[in-house]
């Protein structure tokens, strides 16, 4: 049976100014799911993400955490804080203690955990996201792929269910965003519910099993990526874009190549070389240029082109599915 962890039922919040921020919102998020909420700046997707944990109170209807209402009590707070970890787009806003070990220990010690419990806890969070070895350095004097990093190892210290982030590929470097990524897949791997905001849709569409489309304080569109990405009402009402190669592919179709529409560059790449047909596919040999293998595409033929396209479509979508597994080679290197 799908357990439900997040549930919003009319969901509304006023700031005390008087701004109104979000509008009657109905969202369900399920155990083990990866979703994205996407929208553009001012959309409330930050306004959103303080209600997950009890930071910010609905001004009317009501948000449930693993099926019960939230209660705006400190004991009761402190048990949601458990289960739900956010970290910050910006990881200085999460960092202030004066070294990384201290920083991480903060919350477990906060729940009154023995020492030992609170050094395991700490030297297992840092394993996982690649930063053992630097718990005397003060985060100030961190790259900002480390920091957030440590911003991630502070809320799994705390070894919430939930772990929801705030843009948290903003920043990086390339193998920053990667490292990032590897480790949010390990996690939900490990039957983590994770939740995103981001404005990268490239990311989003290969993350996302769930998007949820917020505008102007209104979820406007929720579904599968395929179904968010091919939906262009949906998309220009919220001033999102789709993906590059769904683009392209929107592209090729408007100048008479039928084809579908795929969101990841793969998934594209494979689209097109299925809508080329045979032609590409002696193309391809004129571009082997080593023997063997030029002979042994020809013994394959346009047939068995076909079948190692859909070969390569299922090792690529393997290839993602594997980055869940261990961090072993994340290094303490700069992102900046």
């Amino acid at each position: 049976m799908v357990r439900t962890i997040i549930q919003t039922e009319n969901m509304s919040f006023t700031y005390p100014d008087g701004t109104s921020a979000l509008h009657n919102i109905n969202i369900e998020i399920n155990e083990g799911e990866r979703v994205a909420i996407v929208g553009s700046n001012g959309a409330g997707k930050s306004t959103l993400f303080a209600h997950f944990n009890g930071i910010n109170k609905p001004t009317s209807g009501l948000i449930k955490i693993d099926g019960e209402p939230a209660v705006y009590e400190k004991k009761e707070l402190l048990q949601i804080r458990q289960k739900v970890g956010i970290v910050f787009q910006n990881p200085d806003d999460q960092l202030f203690a004066p070294t990384v070990v201290e920083d991480v220990a903060f919350g477990p010690m906060n729940l009154g955990l023995s020492d030992d419990e609170v050094d395991e806890r700490v030297e297992e969070a840092l394993k996982l996201v690649g930063m053992s070895g630097l718990e005397k350095r003060a985060p100030h004097h961190l790259s900002g792929g480390q920091k957030k990093r440590v911003a991630i190892a502070g809320i799994l210290a705390m070894r919430p269910e939930i772990m929801v982030l705030d843009e948290p590929t903003t920043g990086l470097d390339p193998k920053g965003v990667d490292q990032v990524m590897e480790i949010l897949y390990m996690l939900n791997s490990e039957d983590m519910s994770i939740i995103i905001a981001s404005h990268d849709v490239e990311m989003v569409t290969q993350f996302a099993d769930k998007i949820f489309v917020l505008h102007d304080g209104e979820i406007i569109g929720q579904g599968t990526p395929e179904e968010i990405f091919n939906d262009p009402e949906t998309l220009k009402k919220a001033h999102l874009r789709p993906p590059k190669s769904a683009e392209l592919l929107h592209l090729l179709n408007n100048n008479g190549f039928p084809c579908d529409i795929k969101l990841t560059v793969e998934e594209a790449s494979h689209e097109i070389l299925h809508t080329l047909g045979a032609e590409s596919y002696h193309r391809l040999l004129h571009l082997v240029k080593n023997k063997l293998q030029h002979d042994l595409l020809h013994v394959l033929g346009d047939e068995k082109y076909h079948e190692m396209l859909h070969v390569l479509e299922r090792n690529q979508k393997y290839v993602h599915q594997s980055r869940a597994q261990p961090l072993l080679n994340i290094e303490n290197t700069s992102n900046k």
